[in-house]
């Protein structure tokens, strides 16, 4: 509930009836000979999650003159120290290229490539999953703003998560030449390694969103491919934590398999610092953030 919008909390379905325990609610306060507080039939009330516990408001979205002023929603904190959390200091800032709203994007630490980019919200969450509507919109922004740039540079981007073994949800973004390989021969590089390690991978509706498929809380890995095109998994066990790597790395997509492992791909931070001042300037074209 802590993760989801007001709107959606105080939201009544289109068949709602009166609560049928309010009559006895009332006898019972008379026979106690304390005064049943005044209430609107037609009114229901629920709980604020902005107010302090125990308060309740109106769904008119009116409290009363005694309430205090309505704070603004509190963003999900991290259990201990988060290497993904923009206000963390275990963030590695000169990797950040560009800030939104409530997202921004970084350069992968031991990328497949140089513009290999991740896409992270700003406060913290674990997946996709549990993103909050304005946080998706802006994804989904990024996401095609990527699409975008990638293509003016003759590419196609693959997008892949692993909710697994992770705490900061992390959208790799990882540009393939078009002259390496079709969209099909990604998608059929992803089922054939899948099948191979025993991974059930399956094709999802193309309109359809991981949050109808996989609930808070569970494991999963999916592919987003530049088709739109969607593969999703359903981690039940162990599950090998370089698989999206290690497919791209292949000889069948970008063909270098010594990179399928980032700790064997680290570069010192000054050339770090080169390779993220140079997405800057190719991007910025097509910054969305800078407005009109």
């Amino acid at each position: 509930m802590k993760l989801m919008d007001v709107a959606e909390l105080v939201k009544q379905p289109p068949d709602v009836t009166e609560n049928p325990y309010r009559k006895s609610v009332k006898e019972a306060s008379i026979g106690k000979q304390i005064p049943a507080p005044e209430e609107d039939s037609a009114c229901q009330f629920f709980f604020d999650l902005n107010e302090k516990q125990g308060r309740k408001r109106s769904s008119t979205g009116r409290d009363n003159k005694s309430s205090h002023p309505k704070q603004p929603r509190k963003l999900p904190q991290p259990p201990g120290p988060c290497w993904f959390c923009l206000a963390s200091p275990e963030v590695e800032k000169h990797l950040v290229v560009n800030i939104g709203t409530h997202c921004y994007l970084a350069l992968a630490k031991g990328g497949l490539s140089d513009d290999h980019v991740l896409i992270l919200p700003i406060g913290h969450y674990q997946s996709v999953v549990e993103l909050s509507a304005e946080v998706v919109e802006e994804v989904e922004q990024y996401k095609a703003t990527l699409r975008r740039f990638f293509k003016s540079q003759g590419k196609r981007c693959v997008l892949f998560e692993r909710n697994y073994k992770s705490h900061h949800l992390q959208l790799q973004v990882i540009p393939v030449p078009l002259s390496r390989c079709a969209t099909d021969d990604i998608k059929d590089a992803f089922i054939t390694q899948a099948q191979e390690q025993q991974i059930e991978l399956l094709e999802i509706p193309e309109h359809s969103d991981i949050k109808q498929i996989a609930q808070p809380g569970a494991a999963y890995f999916y592919v987003e491919l530049d088709t739109g095109e969607k593969l999703f998994h359903r981690i039940k066990k162990n599950f090998p934590l370089q698989f999206g790597r290690e497919v791209l790395a292949s000889e069948a997509i970008l063909n270098i398999p010594d990179k399928s492992d980032w700790r064997q791909c680290q570069i010192s931070k000054e050339e770090e610092e080169t390779l993220a001042r140079r997405f800057r300037k190719d991007f910025e074209p097509f910054d969305f953030t800078l407005g009109d």
